[in-house]
Order: C-alpha cells, then structure tokens, then sequence
C-alpha cells in the first residue's frame, strides 16, 4: 500500500503534464518525426521508436549521427510549429471539465514541450489557460528529472506533499515521485510503475482529481 499524506489547511494544487494527458497528440507527433525522418532518408518506424523513449537531441545521436545537430533540431522545431498551426488535435474526454472546475491558481501545466505551442494547442482545443507553465525553455533538466515538477511547486507557493501530478508516461511520473509529489498516471491501458493510483482513461479520473484538490486529505492504493 502507498499511502498519501494530506494536509489539512493546506493549498493543494494539480500539476499537469500535456501530451498525452491532456491533449491527444500522439498521431500528430508520429507524423512530424515521419516527416522529419523522411527528410533524411531515414526508416520513419525506427526514427519514431527511438523519438518515444529518447529526447530529440540523443534521437538525433542514434539515428543522424552524421548530421549536425542543430540542423536536425532547428527542422524538427519547424516541423512541430506548424504542426500547432495546422494538424488535427483533440482534447482528452473530461479535460475541459476538469481544467475549468479547478480554482484558478490552483493548478499548472509541466511540459517537455514549450509554451508557444502549447497555447497554441489549447486555443486549438477550448482548454483554459493557467497561470503558471513550466516549458522546456524553464529548466535545465527535462524529465524524469524532479526540476521540472519541484520548478512549478516553487511558482505555485506550494510544497510538494500539496502536490498532485497527472502522468501518462514513465518519465513524467519518475519526475513527480523524484520530486517528493502524489502521481496519478491516466490514459493508459495498464498503471506506469510507482504511480500511487491509476486510470485507464482521463475521464475516469476526473471526480478523483477534483475531490482530491478541495478534500482535506487523500489516502489511495495500488
């Protein structure tokens, strides 16, 4: 059993992650390292398989080893760009309910994306807005370094018991456990390891995050 410690009298906040999580962008980044492999007369299966556990810059050490870097990163970003500007995207089911039943203040978003284009997302999908976005461009350590999660805790004026993160990926919950926090895990078929809850769907756990972020404490198992 995990247990997780609440705090009465506290502010407790829901801290984020996007991709994934709460925007459906899995068959819009399959389609800019596609089209960014194709540019290179790369296998588009090999490039994306190394995409989805690696960040770019290492992507590009293992499948353009020949290539400058910066040159790989500068086409990727532009890919990606315009892929915010013209592609397909959806919100997750609930997610526009939940974001707007959250007091304002009381949430963030922590992405390994950046900002720009994650406003440009949710302009694309209805979702609000919050206050305070930890992006790529605010660390020096993406995920699964805690930096990332304690950076938002830090703007929120929160500890990181009075944090709750919501994860789809390894990496992202590796970050909120590092960081001392709650982890959630949603949208995937089975729990990530070490998350203290799990939910096949965003809309399962919808009522739970919201009652988390206004009760006085929380006790859950895996």
């Amino acid at each position: 059993m995990i247990s997780e410690a609440g705090r009465p009298g506290r502010m407790k906040v829901v801290l984020f992650d996007v991709d994934g999580t709460l925007i459906d962008a899995v068959s819009n980044q399959r389609r800019v390292w596609e089209t960014w492999a194709a540019r290179y007369g790369l296998d588009a299966d090999e490039v994306y398989r190394v995409a989805l556990r690696t960040r770019p810059m290492e992507t590009f050490a293992q499948v353009a080893a020949d290539r400058e870097p910066s040159e790989c990163l500068a086409l990727l970003h532009e890919l990606e760009d315009d892929d915010v500007r013209s592609g397909v995207y959806a919100a997750f089911q609930g997610a526009s309910e939940l974001l707007h039943g959250l007091p304002p203040g009381a949430w963030a978003l922590v992405t390994s994306n950046y900002e720009h284009r994650v406003r440009g997302r949710f302009a694309r999908t209805g979702l609000p807005v919050p206050d305070v976005i930890v992006d790529a461009a605010a660390v020096a350590e993406g995920k699964p370094s805690p930096v990332p999660y304690l950076r938002a805790a830090a703007r929120l004026g929160v500890q990181p018991a009075d944090c709750l993160v919501i994860e789809d990926a390894p990496s992202g919950v590796r970050s909120g456990l590092r960081a001392g926090m709650t982890v959630w895990g949603v949208n995937t078929a089975a729990a990530v390891e070490g998350v203290h809850r799990h939910f096949v769907t965003l809309r399962e756990a919808v009522p739970h995050i919201l009652a988390w972020a206004s009760g006085p404490q929380r006790t859950a198992a895996v």
